[in-house]
């Protein structure tokens, strides 16, 4: 170095110079060789919005996602998490998330279908009877939906629950004819599900979440379809006092992030940090399906009144819906799909529970 500055015609003067030319040669060398980090500006930051509001189970979940991202990348990916629906509903998030003003959002069953129109097909009422049968069916088609996804420039993080969805309402609803007197509110920028609940005559008010409380207590919308856990959190069902005993759907979730934001994350640090996430999402799901039962006998306390249904009455729901399955987006637009859930299906109330080769 001593030669190069004396070459530059530098004299005793420019000590100074030269000894911070060496001390910036030696940090970049440093910094090639992964001696030292990089600044503090070069860190990731990944910003997520979420309706689930703070102190919720999926509020948690979200924060510990963020604490093992920040450990497993020694500070150097940020997840900035947006409860609350303090950004909007789950369409406007999602809108968002397109447009690139958000990296990732934690939604909802009711919003994953406005970013692919195939996981729908997890939607179906009145499918499926248990959640291992959900299961069953779930991990079969994952490879499959989250290829669509991918298409859409959307990575799956993790795949959650929200529970089942019920029926609550300010008056007792035993048969479809119950609930058709009652104006049933149900998720704005959600079609499928408001053409479903045209089939069936019922009177829809759509609306995005963060308007579903305000709109129950004016009397705007009578009834709602939500998870008991919901039900609890926003006090709904103070409302909606009457829940019908009718598992009408399983509400799955996921945690999403956009290609482009996923793909500014170092390569290196891409795999423990999607492990981290999915272990999170597993341990979630084993919380809310144990936690759902709890909520529901926690509001009864508080004068939730259980609408028991007879045989007559669930038969009536089931060939109603039933009957719909062909009208359904999922069997219009993906009917493979539909032909192998409905196989899945029929296979898992069969004694062989093994999905043969090729479905």
């Amino acid at each position: 170095m001593s030669s190069f500055c004396n070459h530059q015609g530098w004299g005793r003067s420019d000590t100074a110079s030269c000894r911070a030319l060496r001390v910036s040669t030696l940090y970049l060398l440093m910094l090639f060789c992964g001696l030292v980090s990089l600044p503090a500006s070069a860190k990731v930051v990944i910003k997520l919005g979420t309706i689930a509001p703070e102190g919720s189970a999926w509020h948690d979940a979200l924060l510990r996602v963020r604490q093992q991202w920040h450990d497993e990348s020694d500070g150097g990916v940020e997840l900035r998490i947006y409860a609350g629906g303090v950004l909007g509903g789950e369409t406007e998030m999602v809108r968002k998330m397109q447009r690139r003003g958000l990296d990732a959002v934690a939604i909802s069953g009711a919003g994953l279908p406005q970013i692919d129109s195939s996981v729908d097909c997890l939607n179906m009422p009145l499918l499926f009877e248990s959640y291992e049968e959900l299961d069953y069916v779930r991990s079969a088609i994952q490879v499959d939906l989250e290829k669509q996804l991918t298409a859409r420039q959307v990575k799956i993080l993790n795949w959650a629950e929200a529970g089942w969805v019920y029926f609550f309402a300010s008056q007792p609803v035993k048969t479809p004819d119950d609930l058709k007197k009652l104006r049933l509110w149900t998720a704005a920028g959600h079609p499928e599900s408001e053409r479903l609940f045209k089939h069936f005559g019922f009177r829809v008010v759509p609306l995005d979440e963060t308007d579903m409380l305000t709109a129950l207590r004016t009397g705007l919308i009578e009834a709602i379809d939500v998870p008991p856990l919901f039900a609890l959190l926003d006090r709904s069902y103070q409302k909606a006092s009457y829940m019908t005993d009718l598992r009408w759907a399983p509400l799955n979730a996921a945690t999403v992030i956009h290609l482009d934001a996923w793909e500014r994350i170092p390569e290196k640090l891409r795999s423990p940090l999607i492990d981290a996430a999915r272990s999170i999402g597993e341990r979630l799901r084993d919380q809310i399906r144990k936690s759902e039962q709890d909520a529901i006998r926690e509001m009864q306390t508080r004068g939730l009144e259980i609408v028991k249904l007879n045989d007559a009455a669930s038969e009536l729901w089931r060939t109603g819906v039933k009957e719909a399955y062909p009208l359904l987006q999922c069997a219009k637009q993906h009917p493979q799909l539909f032909a192998k859930i409905m196989r899945l299906h029929e296979q898992y109330k069969s004694s062989d529970k093994t999905p043969q080769n090729g479905q």
